[in-house]
């Protein structure tokens, strides 16, 4: 959760430093490799510009682009779900070698790795999909700010390369935000107070990065925030994943009755 707070914080502040460099236009002339990286992002939103509207363009691309990587979505899902369901063993390896010492810090770092190797849990998948995705971020901050065709775009009631007046895409998207860290800390089978602190600091991150970014980056990550939730609910569903907690625990708790119902009858034999 660190490591992604740490990539968000990034992000953002790779964005406001690129606000500051970089303000010739980028045309199909440009010739570095990123300012055509750049143009081939904006073409491919302008081409879905229907009737001109560029905001429409930013949505419908943000929403391929979520899509194709809804595959690696679900393995990191999955990596995480795993890291979940293994806490409980690392606190108690953690429990066992509580020293602050060189040696024992090393011996927890190996029966870690072996605890994660044992079942499969990669603790960097995590961050896999922000990494793939904060180039394509930076990349659409150049295109809207950069490429004529697309900076000088308007939708509903804001410019796309403006700042929405209202504040109306920062406060959506930090809703939406809440609304993905609430059903991704609630999925957690165990709460802790960085999940917890983050699901609220998260939020208030977005909302101060989207009131300083062009409208057309707060309209991404609204559209991409949304569709988090969507993704969420679909792959990492809590309220289902409660359901099958509750329902492994009810029979636990009846297998451990049945178990201790007939020791009693076996000691009544006797």
């Amino acid at each position: 959760m660190k490591k992604k707070l740490k990539l968000v914080a990034l992000s953002g502040l790779a964005i406001l430093v690129l606000t500051g460099c970089g303000r010739t236009d980028i045309t199909g002339q440009s010739s570095g490799l990123w300012e055509q990286f750049v143009y081939g992002f904006a073409q491919i939103i302008h081409f879905l510009s229907f009737g001109g509207l560029v905001g429409l363009g930013i949505i419908l691309f943000t929403l391929i682009i979520k899509t194709l990587l809804l595959p690696l979505m679900h393995v990191q899902t999955k990596s995480t779900r795993k890291m979940q369901e293994v806490q409980p063993e690392l606190k108690k390896i953690q429990a066992q070698y509580p020293g602050k010492d060189a040696e024992s810090k090393r011996i927890v770092a190996e029966k870690t790795q072996e605890l994660y190797a044992e079942n499969g849990v990669n603790p960097y998948m995590g961050c896999l999909p922000l990494l793939v995705q904060m180039p394509i971020l930076w990349a659409l901050y150049q295109a809207i700010t950069r490429v004529d065709f697309l900076r000088d775009g308007h939708f509903l009631w804001f410019d796309i390369s403006g700042h929405d007046p209202y504040f109306v895409l920062p406060i959506l998207a930090a809703l939406f935000t809440f609304a993905s860290s609430w059903l991704t800390m609630k999925a957690a089978p165990e709460k802790n107070a960085m999940t917890t602190s983050m699901t609220y600091v998260m939020p208030i991150l977005i909302f101060v990065m989207g009131v300083s970014v062009a409208a057309g980056v707060a309209l991404y990550w609204t559209v991409s925030n949304a569709y988090q939730v969507f993704q969420t609910l679909l792959l990492n569903n809590p309220f289902k994943l409660q359901e099958e907690r509750d329902a492994k625990a009810n029979a636990e708790k009846n297998k451990e009755k049945a178990r201790q119902k007939a020791l009693a009858k076996a000691k009544k034999k006797k």
